[in-house]
């Protein structure tokens, strides 16, 4: 839908061919507008967060809003999740698909430059969700674009995903403070709860987590052709998720924070652990950390990413 180009159900089938909807949400439009922790949402435009909402880029320093605690997430008060972008069907032989697109004003969130940005969701003949996403500027600016639905392979509101089995395809993540921004170190996965190089499941060592799994993976492959991310399979229905990206990260959340509060599609409530996210993404706090990746965007050039989404089953 146009409200924040937000995916709204995702119907993929079993391997006895019953389809199921493996993504949380609303029935309505009302369930969206009343706030909610972006189910199926397009992220910007800087995804996850910015220490003390602060940055500063050829040397003046930037302010933008602060909307968790003390520092920025996830673009704002009102980022990319609360906006009506304008949308076109798009369609080639072997996809269907829609194209959002929207300007970001200068200092929309306290962000520079005027951003024209686009984002093309497809669905392909080879059982693949793509999102494409184009971006470009007349200021210098940082630019950080993902989506954000929440995952149940088994359906939404079936129960929580902690059997779920992940691999994610990283030998690094990025360790973070209490309130989830980076230390800036790119720490080795061995011999810890986080490595997932060969699929287990999210609840085996979820608990070794204080605060439970919120954390970017540095992906083996990322950063230039579409690279096997992570694959997520769920035994019972036999669904298969493999994420390719060109991102150089990836950020694994599954749903510590629901709690029951929320009503989504079907009557379904949704409680902890009911879904899980898996952001394609530069790193949190990158414009402040000068070893991580650079988000500049410049007049000029072009800010491209490609994730993709295959199904299948086994």
């Amino acid at each position: 839908m146009t409200y924040g180009a937000t995916l709204v159900s995702l119907e993929v089938p079993d391997r006895e061919g019953r389809l199921a909807d493996i993504t949380l949400g609303f029935d309505t439009l009302a369930g969206y507008l009343k706030g909610h922790p972006l189910f199926g949402s397009t992220v910007g435009r800087y995804a996850n967060r910015i220490a003390k909402g602060k940055f500063v880029l050829d040397g003046v320093e930037y302010t933008l809003v602060r909307n968790d605690g003390e520092n920025h997430l996830h673009g704002g008060r009102i980022g990319f999740d609360k906006v009506i972008w304008d949308a076109e069907s798009v369609q080639t032989d072997s996809t269907a698909g829609v194209r959002f697109s929207y300007v970001s004003k200068d200092a929309e969130e306290g962000y520079p430059g005027n951003l024209t940005c686009s984002v093309i969701y497809s669905l392909t003949n080879d059982d693949e969700l793509t999102i494409d996403y184009l971006a470009t500027t007349d200021k210098p600016t940082i630019i950080n674009l993902t989506h954000h639905s929440y995952f149940n392979l088994a359906g939404q509101g079936k129960g929580d995903v902690l059997g779920h089995q992940l691999m994610i395809n990283a030998d690094r993540y990025t360790p973070a403070d209490t309130g989830y921004i980076p230390t800036g170190e790119l720490e080795r996965v061995d011999d810890s709860p986080f490595d997932f190089r060969r699929p287990r499941t999210v609840g085996e060592r979820i608990a070794q987590v204080q605060g439970g799994y919120n954390h970017n993976f540095v992906l083996n492959a990322g950063g230039g052709s579409p690279a096997l991310a992570a694959r997520v399979h769920e035994p019972t229905s036999g669904r298969l998720m493999e994420i390719l990206t060109t991102e150089p990260g990836i950020q694994f959340y599954p749903g510590n924070f629901l709690d029951g509060s929320i009503t989504g599609k079907t009557g379904k409530v949704y409680k902890q652990y009911y879904g899980l996210c898996l952001e394609a993404q530069h790193f949190p706090d990158s414009p402040n950390k000068s070893v991580f990746p650079n988000v500049v965007l410049r007049p000029g050039e072009r800010y491209t990413q490609r994730t993709v989404h295959k199904f299948s089953v086994r």
